[in-house]
């Protein structure tokens, strides 16, 4: 199995930046595609950002000028670079990772956004 582990998250004024990693651990050979959801507090749980092995990478439009997916293959390690975060940006964050046609979950990591 692989098990992907967030870190990073943690309160931060509003216009201010985060970053999360989302590293993977266990059977971590040949892993491809890797994201990111969110679920904020009474709201469904929201796609953020996809990334291929090969490193293209897209987003849920509301995130597209603010947010920066990234990827380590060397590491196994996902990257969610959060700017001018807003209070609707509070949320438990998880990443996934996919191998062999198989999506794995992380336990996720809490952002809150507020003053």
């Amino acid at each position: 199995q692989v098990q992907p582990v967030e870190s990073g998250g943690g309160l931060v004024q509003p216009g201010g930046s985060l970053r999360l990693s989302c590293a993977a651990s266990g059977s971590i050979r040949d892993i491809y595609d890797m994201g990111w959801y969110r679920q904020a507090p009474g709201k469904q749980r929201e796609w953020v950002a996809h990334i291929t092995n090969s490193g293209y990478a897209n987003y849920a439009e509301s995130m597209k000028a603010r947010f920066t997916i990234s990827r380590d293959n060397g590491k196994n390690t996902l990257y969610l670079q959060m700017n001018s975060l807003k209070p609707e940006d509070t949320g438990l964050y998880y990443c996934y990772v996919e191998k062999a046609y198989t999506r794995y979950w992380g336990q996720g990591t809490q952002v809150t956004v507020d003053s």
